[in-house]
């Protein structure tokens, strides 16, 4: 996979390093909850991430997963979110929180903000591993940002093209005669 990278971005070291800060971060913000949190993956790209994050919490959760297609293929360009599977999980009167993968268009996650609010939740935050601030809407609300990033197509650590490099322990940019 290195040779499908143009170049690297994001060392592994330093995605370890924030996970454990964010995650310090998040459960400051939740230390008051004495039910736990529901925390709502939005799969398939966030699960590298939630899996690091949810191992540096110290609190009772619980997961309710939901999965969206946002770029279908080896598309690099966003399109409307279509859901592939319902939010599987009860979120009512529940301290929620949104874990997803990047934030760019903002799509993705307003699509399940909004489900998530008809559902009732006692309360509702978001945290995402990457924001493209230049793109982001910034009348978004994210709670819990990783990293910001340039406005670049990036791989690894759960993020795809084609249904590869989501295994990439590095967040990189794909070498340019990869992508269509």
């Amino acid at each position: 996979m290195d040779d499908d990278v143009a170049r690297i971005l994001l060392h592994r070291e330093q995605i370890q390093a924030r996970v454990r800060t964010l995650a310090a971060e998040i459960a400051a913000g939740y230390a008051h909850h004495e039910r736990g949190l529901t925390i709502v993956p939005i799969l398939a790209g966030s699960i590298i991430f939630l899996a690091d994050l949810i191992r540096e919490l110290p609190m009772k959760m619980k997961i309710a997963v939901v999965q969206l297609s946002t770029y279908p293929g080896r598309s690099v360009t966003a399109g409307e979110p279509r859901i592939l599977m319902e939010l599987a999980g009860d979120v009512r009167d529940r301290h929620v929180l949104i874990v997803d993968d990047i934030l760019d268009t903002g799509r993705t996650l307003r699509h399940v903000q909004e489900m998530i609010r008809r559902r009732e939740p006692a309360s509702l935050q978001t945290a995402v591993f990457l924001r493209k601030p230049g793109k982001a809407p910034p009348d978004l609300r994210v709670d819990f940002v990783g990293f910001d990033i340039e406005d670049l197509f990036v791989v690894g650590y759960g993020l795809d093209f084609g249904d590869l490099y989501r295994n990439y322990p590095h967040i990189g940019v794909l070498r340019a005669e990869l992508m269509p």
